[in-house]
């Protein structure tokens, strides 16, 4: 039995058993909420479909957003043990979770067009990928390189004699390392000189956090050693990521780059910060990082970031990093 059901933004065809959720040209933000109290709801009716297929034939844009809308709709289908499928993708859709992985994670069939014929709306193929123009950048990107190069030379040169400190102070290793999530959520492992215990990730759960909202922090962290709080108040520790910043996974300037965890508490709207790719500074490093307690203010100066971004704004902010280098405030993320 084929039928209609009336949604102001997501139109359902219902074929059987199967639930055809045809989503809208552009699926950022605003869409994304709408989506995801809609999903919710349809996966919670008294008649629960075995399969939903949701339609990305005339979605051409999606944002971190959009992404995040995704994720927790999988998760709920999961939960309610309904079968999701991402059917008739554009290829400038494709191509943001290529990059983020997404396409390993979520159940794409390219042969769903036998279950019901959805229209299409298709672009030039050489059309480019949309996204922040601080990703697009070039000259960003070429910047970002030429000062991973020259990081990386000063951080061979203090490496011997921070290698020597950690390993007296404390057993383990060099390096430590996360895995946070940049661009559009993509998951990656950042890299710091070690300046807590080894099993400081074990003990994180004894340890009182003072700040408000998906972020840690304790001013007096038992786990942080002693050369570890030399390390974390000149920002030496951070020195590593230049290899991040190298690989293009990072920026020298950009967002706070989250753990997944801090992801799993995001609302949708807060997705939009992983719309540029993290740095290792930024408005949260110059606007005293170390005294930042609500997520809220790290959501909104990761947002002026991304609305005031320009080359000039970026040199800006490295100057303003250097200026308070070793302010013994600056504290550590």
């Amino acid at each position: 039995m084929d039928s209609q059901m009336t949604s102001p933004d997501f139109p359902i065809t219902i074929l059987n058993d199967i639930y055809l959720v045809q989503l809208p040209v552009n699926f950022t933000v605003i869409e994304a909420v709408a989506f995801k109290d809609s999903f919710k709801q349809l996966c919670q009716q008294k008649s629960v479909p075995e399969r939903i297929v949701l339609d990305f034939g005339q979605t051409t844009f999606i944002d971190s957003a959009g992404i995040g809308s995704l994720v927790s709709s999988m998760k709920t289908a999961r939960t309610e043990e309904i079968e999701l499928i991402l059917w008739s993708i554009h290829p400038q859709v494709m191509m943001a979770f290529s990059l983020t992985g997404l396409d390993r994670v979520f159940q794409i069939d390219l042969g769903t067009e036998a279950i019901i014929h959805s229209p299409k709306h298709v672009l030039a193929e050489n059309k480019r990928w949309v996204t922040h123009p601080s990703v697009r950048s070039w000259t960003k990107r070429a910047i970002d390189i030429v000062g991973a190069l020259v990081g990386l030379l000063i951080t061979a040169v203090i490496f011997i004699p921070i290698t020597i400190a950690i390993k007296l102070d404390s057993n383990g290793p060099i390096f430590f390392g996360q895995i946070r999530c940049g661009w559009m959520g993509r998951r990656f492992k950042i890299w710091k000189f070690r300046s807590m215990v080894p099993n400081a990730e074990a003990l994180k759960g004894q340890v009182k956090n003072q700040a408000k909202g998906a972020i840690f922090k304790n001013d007096n962290d038992p786990r942080v050693t002693r050369v570890g709080r030399f390390l974390r108040r000149t920002s030496l520790d951070e020195f590593p990521q230049f290899w991040n910043v190298l690989k293009g996974e990072m920026s020298l300037v950009g967002t706070r780059p989250p753990t997944p965890d801090e992801i799993e508490r995001y609302e949708i709207p807060k997705w939009q910060r992983l719309d540029v790719k993290p740095g290792m500074t930024g408005e949260w490093q110059v606007s005293g990082r170390s005294q930042i307690r609500d997520f809220e203010d790290v959501i909104r100066l990761d947002l002026r970031y991304q609305e005031n971004w320009s080359l000039m704004y970026d040199i800006k902010l490295i100057l303003k990093t250097i200026a308070i280098l070793f302010n013994k405030n600056s504290g550590a993320v």
